[in-house]
């Protein structure tokens, strides 16, 4: 019984771990349909998740913290492009990032690219920067609620 436990915690966390992070998704086309709908722009982060250090930075310092995610959730769509190395994604979830990795010629990680909600990109950071959040608050415009 105790195996058996161990055996399903181990796959709960390995699933976890494949996952986009929370907040985030990682399908492309659903977040750009999500993106219209709701008239939002889309935030692509190219990461390498494991083994990037700016990349885990970036998670750590600006996106993690309360103040991005309440502008997130009001004025974006976030779209997780993960290429680890320690760990491996699902077939379609690594053939999409790869496609998008070209699409968007990205060079290096972490890349963020802003678009526009039919997909057209409006901005892009390469590397870490701390002062991402006020850029993207540049580019978006007024949040939503102090439109209002």
């Amino acid at each position: 019984m105790k195996t058996l436990f161990l055996t399903t915690l181990a796959f709960i966390a390995t699933a976890t771990s494949i996952m986009a992070k929370t907040g985030w998704d990682d399908d492309f086309e659903k977040s750009l349909a999500k993106a219209k709908e709701e008239k939002k722009m889309v935030l692509l982060d190219f990461t390498g998740s494991d083994w990037c250090g700016y990349c885990i930075k970036l998670d750590d310092e600006v996106f993690s913290k309360s103040a991005f995610k309440k502008f997130a959730k009001e004025n974006l769509v976030l779209v997780e492009l993960d290429f680890p190395r320690g760990k491996s994604l699902p077939k379609k979830t690594k053939a999409q990032n790869d496609a998008l990795n070209a699409k968007f010629n990205v060079n290096g990680y972490p890349t963020i690219v802003l678009l526009d909600s039919e997909g057209k990109e409006a901005a892009r950071w390469v590397g870490y920067d701390p002062e991402l959040l006020s850029k993207l608050k540049e580019k978006v415009g007024t949040p939503k609620t102090e439109a209002k």
